[in-house]
């Protein structure tokens, strides 16, 4: 049974390498990192291009698995599931916003914030999601724009839109890797809002990987990254 008390996230040495292209020797992106998220906390990584953040948050999210060390969401160690139950993890307990939208751009707002219900096993949830993806959706502004199709939003839009999609599954963790990275100024500080808010409304654990110095000091949480080692917290 698992303790509800327990950290939602645990990151024990967790290290990464990937092979060298010209037969060297092994490239560390990682080296050594172990950190604990609680639930419902939010907490930024920052840290210079290519110092691995984007790595550490795919790990985060079994999009990618470590070289050594474990990974723990919920006390389950991921390290002892297979890809089946990997992507049921993914499509249950994590939602993931990218810095490209990758909305399908022949579905509507509300197909597109669907897409993920698809994958459910669970019949109640999915027939309670429109309701949710409609109340979501007001929420953060577009509840008259759920029949329009991408190209007919703005960035910030588009981007709003990831973000409910990445929740429509109630998922326990939220995993955005430069959410406001392709936003101009005033769309940036916008979707910086709404996430901080989600985080608080929703009760959804938020981690973001961002080079914004502002946004990344409006989390409860900062760390940085560097030379494949973090610090701070």
């Amino acid at each position: 049974m698992t303790d509800i008390f327990a950290p939602l996230l645990k990151l024990e040495d967790v290290s990464k390498s990937y092979d060298s292209v010209l037969d060297g020797p092994p490239v560390r992106v990682l080296d050594g990192i172990s950190m604990v998220i609680e639930p419902g906390e939010s907490a930024a990584i920052s840290g210079p291009s290519g110092s691995g953040k984007s790595t550490l948050l795919n790990i985060m999210g079994t999009l990618d698995g470590p070289t050594r060390g474990r990974v723990f969401l919920r006390e389950r160690d991921l390290a002892q599931l297979d890809e089946l139950q990997l992507a049921a993890v993914r499509n249950r307990q994590i939602g993931f916003i990218f810095q490209a939208h990758h909305l399908l751009p022949q579905c509507t707002v509300l197909e597109n914030v669907l897409m993920p219900t698809l994958a459910s096993s669970e019949s109640a949830q999915r027939r309670s999601a429109p309701e949710r993806a409609r109340r979501l959706l007001d929420r953060v502004g577009l509840g008259g724009r759920i029949d329009h199709r991408p190209g007919q939003l703005s960035g910030g839009e588009r981007q709003r839109v990831a973000v409910v999609r990445a929740l429509i599954n109630e998922p326990e963790l939220l995993l955005a890797d430069e959410p406001t990275g392709a936003l101009d100024r005033a769309a940036a500080e916008e979707l910086a809002r709404l996430l901080i808010e989600l985080n608080r409304e929703e009760g959804v654990t938020l981690i973001l990987v961002t080079h914004a110095p502002d946004l990344a000091a409006r989390m409860k949480r900062v760390f940085e990254l560097q030379d494949g080692r973090l610090t701070g917290g």
